[in-house]
């Protein structure tokens, strides 16, 4: 039988096959192969107790991708999750938060709660921030219920990380898409009693059949040390148009001169917000360098 790893503590592995969820351990030859089940690797399960939902872990399909923060594989998408007013957002880390996935592969959309609180003027600049640069942007009110639905269309059938600060409304949001989401399953939930509150771990929360999300814990920074400085304008995706009437072959887009993208910048045709957290990211990884 083939399932999903939805959980994984202490060596037990909770895994969703259809709606039943069993505990399985994990067998031997995967220390011995050192391999390590992840929360989102698809598996094979042998059952050793229907009744009690347990089996054993024999094996694990190949992955689309694995990511190490949060350590989870086979992700298809990010939601990436800010409030557009109370916390004011933080571009910044919005912006690192979106290398770090493009970087992995993983497709992300940008959405902004608590779109009650803010004028329509506000929302279409946000709009037009980050669709610019590759991205679709979604505005909802998790309070209100507004703008569910769309999510629930956008995640149906995958495998979703949903991420975000603190503050910004994600349980909110979880608690929309699953009510459910915070409540023990059955007799495999009584298995291990132990650490079960203290322990962080990654955890997908099935909203229905074949669709997954994963509630991670709120960052507040995102290290970028996993990128060299000169392939940090690849990642903003909305420079490239006009790389191509830079002087300088390698243009860094920050000192030089007849520089194309600045010169964008100065027009209006480039967000000045997205330029200066890209100035920002390029000059921290270089004087990193130095050092």
């Amino acid at each position: 039988m083939q399932g999903k790893i939805i959980k994984g503590i202490a060596g037990f592995y909770d895994v969703a096959a259809g709606n039943t969820i069993y505990r399985c351990r994990a067998k031997g030859i995967f220390r011995n192969q050192k391999v390590k089940p992840l929360v989102g690797d698809w598996v094979e399960i042998e059952i050793l107790d229907e009744k009690d939902r347990e089996g054993n872990l024999t094996g694990i399909l190949p992955r689309t991708n694995e990511l190490i923060r949060p350590a989870v594989a086979n992700v298809d998408q990010a939601i990436v999750v800010f409030a557009a007013k109370n916390p004011k957002p933080n571009y910044n880390l919005l912006d690192r938060f979106l290398m770090t996935m493009e970087k992995q592969g993983i497709p992300v959309i940008v959405c902004f709660n608590k779109k009650d609180l803010v004028k329509e003027k506000e929302l279409a600049q946000l709009e037009s921030i980050y669709e610019q640069c590759g991205h679709q942007v979604i505005f909802i009110s998790a309070r209100e219920g507004n703008g569910i639905d769309e999510i629930r269309d956008l995640i149906r059938g995958k495998t979703t990380v949903l991420a975000g600060p603190s503050g910004v409304g994600k349980s909110s949001l979880m608690n929309q898409l699953n009510p459910d989401a915070n409540m023990e399953v059955g007799a495999v939930s009584r298995k291990i009693q132990r650490g079960r509150h203290t322990t962080r771990h990654s955890e997908l929360i099935m909203i229905e059949e074949g669709t997954f999300v994963l509630d991670t814990p709120g960052f507040s920074s995102l290290f970028i040390d996993r990128f060299e400085e000169d392939e940090v304008k690849d990642y903003f995706q909305e420079f490239a148009p006009y790389a191509e009437q830079c002087r300088f072959q390698g243009c860094s887009h920050t000192h030089e001169p007849d520089c194309g993208v600045k010169k964008a910048l100065e027009e209006g045709r480039i967000s000045r917000i997205r330029y200066e957290n890209y100035v920002n990211i390029y000059q921290e990884l270089k004087e990193k360098r130095k050092w």
